[in-house]
């Protein structure tokens, strides 16, 4: 399971959502090895005043949260991370400064699905890897 939530500010985040939810999702596919079905993104477009921009970032400045089952590699999420800032430059014109990743892990038991426990249930892709 991963969910990712995607911060930034409003006139840049709005234009860009369906792309950039795309972007997201391919790496999400590619390199944690996500099903295609499994497309969970949330965003979050928000006033200047409510997302300033640090020193040395632009307005394209945009942060992405992703919850994910712990058990994962670090090698596979360097890759994941890797794989969204190239993708971010090549194709939303979102440069590594401006962006910002943070992998957040919790164990499958600390998760609730459709009723079910997160230990419990029946994956059809792995997520140790």
């Amino acid at each position: 399971m991963t969910q990712v939530k995607i911060f930034g500010q409003r006139d840049v985040l709005a234009p860009l959502r369906a792309e950039m939810s795309d972007v997201v999702h391919a790496a999400a596919v590619e390199v944690l090895g996500l099903p295609e079905s499994k497309r969970f993104h949330r965003f979050f477009p928000m006033a200047p005043e409510d997302f300033p921009v640090p020193e040395g970032r632009t307005e394209r400045y945009t942060i992405l949260e992703v919850l994910m089952f712990e058990g994962r590699l670090a090698l596979t999420k360097k890759a994941f991370y890797a794989r969204l800032y190239a993708d971010f430059e090549a194709q939303l014109g979102i440069g590594a400064v401006d962006l910002e990743v943070t992998i957040m892990e919790t164990p499958r038991h600390d998760w609730a699905i459709r009723g079910t426990a997160g230990d419990e249930l029946e994956l059809n892709y792995e997520v140790e890897q």
